[in-house]
Protein backbone atom coordinates (compact mmCIF):
# COMPACT_ATOMS: atom_id res chain seq x y z
CA UNK A 1 0.00 0.00 0.00
CA UNK A 2 1.34 3.41 -0.99
CA UNK A 3 0.50 6.33 1.29
CA UNK A 4 -0.44 8.74 -1.50
CA UNK A 5 -1.42 11.55 0.89
CA UNK A 6 2.09 11.45 2.36
CA UNK A 7 3.68 11.22 -1.11
CA UNK A 8 1.68 14.21 -2.41
CA UNK A 9 2.36 16.25 0.73
CA UNK A 10 6.08 15.62 0.21
CA UNK A 11 6.04 17.27 -3.24
CA UNK A 12 6.05 20.70 -1.56
CA UNK A 13 9.67 20.15 -0.44
CA UNK A 14 10.88 19.40 -3.99
CA UNK A 15 12.75 22.09 -5.91
CA UNK A 16 12.34 21.61 -9.67
CA UNK A 17 14.03 23.53 -12.48
CA UNK A 18 12.26 23.46 -15.84
CA UNK A 19 14.56 24.39 -18.72
CA UNK A 20 13.23 24.81 -22.25
CA UNK A 21 10.97 26.62 -24.68
CA UNK A 22 8.01 28.54 -23.25
CA UNK A 23 5.04 29.76 -25.23
CA UNK A 24 1.91 31.80 -24.83
CA UNK A 25 -1.34 30.12 -25.88
CA UNK A 26 -3.90 32.73 -26.92
CA UNK A 27 -7.52 31.69 -27.40
CA UNK A 28 -9.92 34.08 -29.19
CA UNK A 29 -13.58 33.14 -29.23
CA UNK A 30 -16.14 34.76 -31.49
CA UNK A 31 -19.20 34.22 -33.65
CA UNK A 32 -19.56 34.02 -37.41
CA UNK A 33 -22.62 35.59 -39.05
CA UNK A 34 -21.33 36.39 -42.53
CA UNK A 35 -18.69 35.88 -45.19
CA UNK A 36 -16.26 38.72 -45.87
CA UNK A 37 -16.98 40.82 -48.99
CA UNK A 38 -13.19 41.09 -49.49
CA UNK A 39 -12.45 37.37 -49.78
CA UNK A 40 -14.37 34.06 -49.38
CA UNK A 41 -13.57 33.79 -45.68
CA UNK A 42 -15.77 33.99 -42.56
CA UNK A 43 -15.84 37.21 -40.55
CA UNK A 44 -15.33 36.38 -36.87
CA UNK A 45 -16.72 38.91 -34.40
CA UNK A 46 -14.45 38.49 -31.37
CA UNK A 47 -16.22 38.17 -28.01
CA UNK A 48 -13.62 36.82 -25.62
CA UNK A 49 -9.84 36.42 -25.36
CA UNK A 50 -7.86 34.26 -22.95
CA UNK A 51 -4.15 33.75 -22.35
CA UNK A 52 -2.78 30.41 -21.14
CA UNK A 53 0.67 29.10 -20.35
CA UNK A 54 2.15 26.71 -22.93
CA UNK A 55 5.30 24.72 -23.71
CA UNK A 56 7.83 24.33 -20.90
CA UNK A 57 5.71 26.80 -18.93
CA UNK A 58 2.93 24.23 -18.82
CA UNK A 59 5.35 21.69 -17.32
CA UNK A 60 6.19 24.25 -14.61
CA UNK A 61 2.46 24.87 -14.10
CA UNK A 62 1.85 21.14 -13.59
CA UNK A 63 4.68 21.00 -11.05
CA UNK A 64 3.15 23.95 -9.19
CA UNK A 65 -0.29 22.31 -9.28
CA UNK A 66 1.26 19.51 -7.23
CA UNK A 67 2.80 22.07 -4.82
CA UNK A 68 6.44 21.61 -5.92
CA UNK A 69 8.73 24.66 -5.97
CA UNK A 70 9.02 25.31 -9.71
CA UNK A 71 11.58 27.60 -11.35
CA UNK A 72 11.43 28.34 -15.07
CA UNK A 73 14.71 28.84 -16.98
CA UNK A 74 14.20 30.05 -20.53
CA UNK A 75 14.87 32.84 -23.04
CA UNK A 76 11.91 34.81 -24.41
CA UNK A 77 11.66 37.81 -26.67
CA UNK A 78 11.77 41.30 -25.18
CA UNK A 79 8.14 42.00 -26.01
CA UNK A 80 4.58 42.35 -24.69
CA UNK A 81 3.89 38.61 -24.98
CA UNK A 82 6.86 37.93 -22.67
CA UNK A 83 5.41 40.38 -20.11
CA UNK A 84 2.02 38.64 -20.32
CA UNK A 85 3.72 35.25 -19.79
CA UNK A 86 5.75 36.49 -16.81
CA UNK A 87 2.56 37.80 -15.25
CA UNK A 88 0.83 34.44 -15.72
CA UNK A 89 3.80 32.57 -14.23
CA UNK A 90 3.97 34.87 -11.21
CA UNK A 91 0.20 34.52 -10.60
CA UNK A 92 0.76 30.76 -10.36
CA UNK A 93 3.74 31.04 -8.01
CA UNK A 94 6.29 29.95 -10.63
CA UNK A 95 9.74 31.50 -10.04
CA UNK A 96 10.76 33.67 -13.02
CA UNK A 97 13.91 35.19 -11.54
CA UNK A 98 16.21 33.20 -13.84
CA UNK A 99 14.31 33.90 -17.07
CA UNK A 100 16.08 35.95 -19.75
CA UNK A 101 14.67 38.11 -22.52
CA UNK A 102 16.47 38.88 -25.76
CA UNK A 103 15.75 41.68 -28.22
CA UNK A 104 16.90 39.33 -31.00
CA UNK A 105 14.03 36.89 -30.42
CA UNK A 106 10.25 37.01 -30.23
CA UNK A 107 8.16 35.15 -27.68
CA UNK A 108 6.32 32.19 -29.16
CA UNK A 109 2.59 32.91 -29.27
CA UNK A 110 0.10 30.43 -30.71
CA UNK A 111 -3.14 32.27 -31.40
CA UNK A 112 -6.26 30.18 -31.94
CA UNK A 113 -9.48 31.64 -33.35
CA UNK A 114 -12.50 29.60 -32.26
CA UNK A 115 -16.16 29.81 -33.22
CA UNK A 116 -18.95 27.41 -32.20
CA UNK A 117 -16.40 25.23 -30.35
CA UNK A 118 -14.42 24.75 -33.54
CA UNK A 119 -10.91 26.03 -34.19
CA UNK A 120 -11.03 28.02 -37.41
CA UNK A 121 -7.44 29.18 -37.65
CA UNK A 122 -4.15 29.20 -35.74
CA UNK A 123 -1.59 31.98 -36.12
CA UNK A 124 1.94 31.28 -34.85
CA UNK A 125 4.38 34.08 -34.00
CA UNK A 126 7.80 32.65 -33.19
CA UNK A 127 11.53 32.43 -33.77
CA UNK A 128 12.92 28.88 -33.90
CA UNK A 129 16.62 29.56 -34.43
CA UNK A 130 19.06 28.33 -31.80
CA UNK A 131 20.26 30.82 -29.21
CA UNK A 132 23.27 32.68 -30.57
CA UNK A 133 26.63 32.39 -28.77
CA UNK A 134 26.05 35.46 -26.56
CA UNK A 135 22.51 34.40 -25.59
CA UNK A 136 23.73 30.87 -24.90
CA UNK A 137 26.58 32.05 -22.64
CA UNK A 138 24.28 34.39 -20.71
CA UNK A 139 21.64 31.67 -20.35
CA UNK A 140 24.14 29.09 -19.07
CA UNK A 141 25.29 31.63 -16.45
CA UNK A 142 21.69 31.84 -15.22
CA UNK A 143 21.37 28.05 -15.10
CA UNK A 144 24.65 27.75 -13.14
CA UNK A 145 23.46 30.43 -10.71
CA UNK A 146 20.15 28.61 -10.23
CA UNK A 147 21.81 25.22 -9.59
CA UNK A 148 24.29 26.69 -7.09
CA UNK A 149 21.75 28.82 -5.24
CA UNK A 150 18.64 26.62 -5.25
CA UNK A 151 20.21 23.13 -5.31
CA UNK A 152 17.22 21.49 -7.03
CA UNK A 153 16.47 17.78 -6.67
CA UNK A 154 15.35 17.46 -10.30
CA UNK A 155 15.75 19.33 -13.58
CA UNK A 156 13.31 18.80 -16.46
CA UNK A 157 14.54 19.53 -19.99
CA UNK A 158 11.44 20.38 -22.04
CA UNK A 159 12.26 20.67 -25.73
CA UNK A 160 9.85 22.15 -28.27
CA UNK A 161 12.45 22.78 -31.01
CA UNK A 162 12.28 26.57 -30.53
CA UNK A 163 16.02 27.01 -29.95
CA UNK A 164 16.54 27.36 -26.18
CA UNK A 165 17.86 23.82 -25.71
CA UNK A 166 20.93 23.95 -27.94
CA UNK A 167 23.38 21.03 -28.05
CA UNK A 168 25.78 23.01 -25.82
CA UNK A 169 23.10 23.93 -23.26
CA UNK A 170 21.93 20.29 -23.10
CA UNK A 171 25.44 18.87 -22.64
CA UNK A 172 26.47 21.46 -20.04
CA UNK A 173 23.29 21.12 -17.96
CA UNK A 174 23.57 17.31 -17.91
CA UNK A 175 27.25 17.54 -16.85
CA UNK A 176 26.44 19.96 -14.02
CA UNK A 177 23.56 17.78 -12.82
CA UNK A 178 25.77 14.68 -12.77
CA UNK A 179 28.36 16.53 -10.68
CA UNK A 180 25.68 17.58 -8.17
CA UNK A 181 23.60 14.35 -8.19
CA UNK A 182 20.54 16.13 -9.60
CA UNK A 183 18.00 13.95 -11.42
CA UNK A 184 17.60 14.93 -15.10
CA UNK A 185 14.40 14.09 -16.99
CA UNK A 186 13.77 14.87 -20.65
CA UNK A 187 10.79 15.40 -22.92
CA UNK A 188 12.65 15.45 -26.28
CA UNK A 189 11.86 16.63 -29.78
CA UNK A 190 13.35 15.49 -33.07
CA UNK A 191 16.10 18.06 -33.60
CA UNK A 192 18.20 17.18 -30.53
CA UNK A 193 16.77 13.72 -29.93
CA UNK A 194 20.13 12.01 -29.45
CA UNK A 195 21.84 14.87 -27.59
CA UNK A 196 20.49 13.82 -24.19
CA UNK A 197 23.19 11.30 -23.36
CA UNK A 198 23.32 9.98 -19.79
CA UNK A 199 20.03 11.38 -18.47
CA UNK A 200 17.94 9.63 -15.82
CA UNK A 201 14.55 9.56 -17.58
CA UNK A 202 14.03 9.90 -21.33
CA UNK A 203 10.33 10.40 -22.20
CA UNK A 204 9.48 10.53 -25.91
CA UNK A 205 6.14 9.42 -27.32
CA UNK A 206 5.94 6.33 -29.52
CA UNK A 207 5.70 8.29 -32.78
CA UNK A 208 8.77 10.41 -31.95
CA UNK A 209 10.92 7.44 -30.94
CA UNK A 210 9.97 5.36 -34.00
CA UNK A 211 10.77 8.28 -36.33
CA UNK A 212 14.09 8.96 -34.60
CA UNK A 213 15.18 5.30 -34.74
CA UNK A 214 13.69 4.84 -38.22
CA UNK A 215 11.52 1.94 -37.03
CA UNK A 216 8.72 0.87 -39.34
CA UNK A 217 7.42 -2.05 -37.26
CA UNK A 218 3.72 -1.68 -36.51
CA UNK A 219 2.30 -2.03 -33.01
CA UNK A 220 3.72 -1.47 -29.55
CA UNK A 221 3.88 -4.87 -27.86
CA UNK A 222 6.30 -5.45 -25.01
CA UNK A 223 8.95 -7.13 -27.22
CA UNK A 224 8.90 -4.22 -29.70
CA UNK A 225 9.16 -1.73 -26.84
CA UNK A 226 12.04 -3.63 -25.19
CA UNK A 227 13.94 -3.60 -28.47
CA UNK A 228 13.29 0.17 -28.79
CA UNK A 229 14.71 0.64 -25.28
CA UNK A 230 17.84 -1.36 -26.22
CA UNK A 231 18.42 0.80 -29.31
CA UNK A 232 17.87 4.00 -27.33
CA UNK A 233 20.16 2.77 -24.58
CA UNK A 234 23.01 2.10 -27.02
CA UNK A 235 22.83 5.69 -28.26
CA UNK A 236 21.96 7.54 -25.06
CA UNK A 237 23.30 5.40 -22.21
CA UNK A 238 20.38 6.69 -20.11
CA UNK A 239 18.86 5.03 -17.02
CA UNK A 240 15.11 4.82 -17.78
CA UNK A 241 13.06 4.83 -20.97
CA UNK A 242 9.55 6.11 -20.35
CA UNK A 243 7.52 6.10 -23.57
CA UNK A 244 3.91 7.26 -23.89
CA UNK A 245 1.75 5.09 -26.16
CA UNK A 246 -1.30 7.39 -26.69
CA UNK A 247 -4.52 5.53 -25.87
CA UNK A 248 -2.56 2.32 -25.13
CA UNK A 249 -0.91 3.71 -21.99
CA UNK A 250 2.80 3.95 -21.18
CA UNK A 251 5.91 1.76 -21.31
CA UNK A 252 8.91 1.93 -19.01
CA UNK A 253 12.19 0.06 -18.83
CA UNK A 254 15.00 0.32 -16.30
CA UNK A 255 17.73 -2.29 -16.74
CA UNK A 256 15.90 -5.57 -17.40
CA UNK A 257 12.77 -4.40 -15.60
CA UNK A 258 10.08 -3.37 -18.10
CA UNK A 259 6.29 -3.09 -18.30
CA UNK A 260 3.46 -1.70 -20.41
CA UNK A 261 0.86 -0.02 -18.21
CA UNK A 262 -2.48 0.25 -20.02
CA UNK A 263 -4.44 3.50 -19.92
CA UNK A 264 -7.65 3.82 -17.92
CA UNK A 265 -10.94 4.43 -19.75
CA UNK A 266 -11.55 8.16 -20.14
CA UNK A 267 -13.86 10.59 -21.91
CA UNK A 268 -11.15 12.15 -24.06
CA UNK A 269 -11.83 15.81 -24.85
CA UNK A 270 -8.37 17.09 -25.86
CA UNK A 271 -4.90 15.51 -25.82
CA UNK A 272 -2.96 18.80 -26.02
CA UNK A 273 -0.61 19.31 -23.08
CA UNK A 274 -0.90 15.70 -21.84
CA UNK A 275 2.83 15.10 -22.45
CA UNK A 276 3.67 18.14 -20.28
CA UNK A 277 1.62 16.68 -17.43
CA UNK A 278 3.18 13.23 -17.80
CA UNK A 279 6.79 14.48 -17.60
CA UNK A 280 5.99 16.79 -14.66
CA UNK A 281 4.25 14.08 -12.60
CA UNK A 282 6.82 11.41 -13.52
CA UNK A 283 9.70 13.71 -12.50
CA UNK A 284 8.18 14.54 -9.10
CA UNK A 285 7.19 10.97 -8.23
CA UNK A 286 10.59 9.60 -9.24
CA UNK A 287 12.46 12.35 -7.36
CA UNK A 288 10.38 11.59 -4.25
CA UNK A 289 10.48 7.77 -4.36
CA UNK A 290 13.00 6.45 -6.98
CA UNK A 291 10.22 3.91 -7.73
CA UNK A 292 9.97 3.63 -11.52
CA UNK A 293 6.77 1.55 -11.52
CA UNK A 294 4.96 3.97 -9.22
CA UNK A 295 6.27 6.85 -11.33
CA UNK A 296 4.85 5.31 -14.53
CA UNK A 297 1.50 4.36 -12.97
CA UNK A 298 0.93 7.81 -11.46
CA UNK A 299 1.99 9.71 -14.60
CA UNK A 300 -0.22 7.43 -16.72
CA UNK A 301 -3.28 8.35 -14.62
CA UNK A 302 -2.35 12.06 -14.72
CA UNK A 303 -1.99 12.07 -18.52
CA UNK A 304 -5.45 10.52 -18.88
CA UNK A 305 -7.05 12.98 -16.46
CA UNK A 306 -5.87 16.11 -18.30
CA UNK A 307 -7.17 14.68 -21.60
CA UNK A 308 -10.68 15.07 -20.16
CA UNK A 309 -10.21 18.86 -20.18
CA UNK A 310 -10.56 21.06 -23.27
CA UNK A 311 -7.38 22.94 -24.18
CA UNK A 312 -4.04 22.80 -22.38
CA UNK A 313 -4.78 22.20 -18.70
CA UNK A 314 -2.63 21.47 -15.65
CA UNK A 315 -3.32 18.46 -13.46
CA UNK A 316 -5.77 18.86 -10.57
CA UNK A 317 -3.94 17.71 -7.43
CA UNK A 318 -7.01 16.49 -5.53
CA UNK A 319 -8.42 14.57 -8.53
CA UNK A 320 -5.07 12.88 -9.13
CA UNK A 321 -4.74 11.95 -5.46
CA UNK A 322 -8.24 10.42 -5.42
CA UNK A 323 -7.62 8.45 -8.63
CA UNK A 324 -4.27 7.11 -7.40
CA UNK A 325 -5.84 5.95 -4.13
CA UNK A 326 -8.71 4.35 -6.06
CA UNK A 327 -6.76 2.71 -8.89
CA UNK A 328 -3.34 1.92 -7.41
CA UNK A 329 -4.09 0.64 -3.89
Amino acid sequence: MVDFKKLFTGFSSLRVGIIGDVMLDTYMWGKVDRISPEAPVPVVTLQNKEYRIGGAGNVALNCRSLDAQATLLTVTGDDTDAQVLRGLFEQQGIDTSYMLSSAGRITTNKMRIISRSQQMMRLDAEVTRDLDAAEEAQFLEQVARYIDKQQPQVIILEDYNKGVLTARVIRQVIDWCKEKNIIVTVDPKRRNFFAYSGVDIFKPNLKEVKEALNITTEGAGEKVMQSIHQELSQQLNHAISFITLSEKGVFYQQGNNSCIIPSHIRNIADVSGAGDTVIAVASLVYAATKDVKLMAETANIAGGLVCEEVGTAAINREKLLQECELLLN
